[in-house]
């Protein structure tokens, strides 16, 4: 497992400054509620009144009114998208970098099988999406204790899981590019989140498109549906699980057959 503790070491630099970054702001959204509380109830008014913008962004399930509601539709959502870009920048260039610094040679004269090396980084990938989901829950759970509100805790579990399979199911479509490419094309890893989240947003909005919530991981990992029902729904992570294994799959596939490039 020497390659995969390389991989956790390269990336410790990213997985700081993306968990710092995502769970901090999230982290201080979460304090400032206590200052925002009088007028967030004017707030909630308004965009209770916007229609299907309100659907697309939770609140008309949920009212920024409370801590919980505040959560499931702001930070819940910046936990999400930040955390889900977190996994493609690692992803992209997990294995298209070898290529990339022209280390091919020196990595492939060792002992060690393509299944073995693809597995280990894959492995890496995981660990990343895991720390990342586990830091930022433990921020916001302390978030939620320094302001002496209360934590449901059973929604909250549900929404992080749901987070760390939406992360992995991006994250690994990104790997699958990575896999295909021989240069680290981080800009067409991070337009992956980006148009996934972007087509939850407009299949909630627009009704002749609302098939889309098959294709997006962000729908089944919404936080205003899981804090207002108390579970995720199991088809659609069903088909997030198919969606990983598939990109899992093919990534295999390409990166065992591949003609490298010194």
């Amino acid at each position: 497992m020497i390659l995969f503790k390389h991989e956790m070491k390269m990336n410790l630099k990213s997985l700081l400054i993306w968990t710092l970054c995502v769970g901090g702001l999230c982290m201080g959204c979460i304090l400032l509620y206590t200052s925002l509380e009088d007028s967030l109830q004017d707030i909630a008014d308004a965009y209770s009144d916007m229609g299907a913008m309100s659907a697309a962004l939770g609140m008309d399930k949920m009212s920024l009114a409370t801590l919980t509601g505040f959560y499931a539709t702001e930070v819940g959502m910046m936990h999400g998208l930040g955390g889900a870009m977190f996994a493609a920048v690692v992803g992209t260039g997990m294995l298209s970098k070898e290529e990339a610094g022209h280390t091919t040679d020196f990595l492939y004269v060792f002992p060690v099988g393509r299944t073995s090396i693809l597995v280990q980084k894959y492995l890496a990938l995981v660990c990343n999406v895991l720390l990342f989901n586990f830091i930022c829950a433990v921020l916001y759970v302390l978030g939620f204790l320094l302001l002496g509100e209360e934590i449901q805790a059973n929604e909250m579990a549900c929404f992080h899981l749901a987070q760390v399979l939406m992360q992995l199911e991006v994250g690994t479509i990104c790997f699958l590019i990575s896999a295909f490419t021989k240069k680290s094309f981080l800009g067409a890893g991070l337009g992956v989140p980006i148009l996934l989240f972007a087509a939850d947003m407009m299949c909630r909005i627009i009704p002749a498109i609302e098939n889309l919530k098959y294709i997006t991981p962000f729908y089944y990992a919404n936080a205003a549906d899981i804090f207002t029902s108390g579970e995720v729904e199991v088809c659609m992570a069903g088909i997030g699980i198919i969606v990983t294994a598939a990109a899992f799959m093919v990534s295999w596939l390409k990166f065992t057959r591949k003609d490298f490039a010194a």
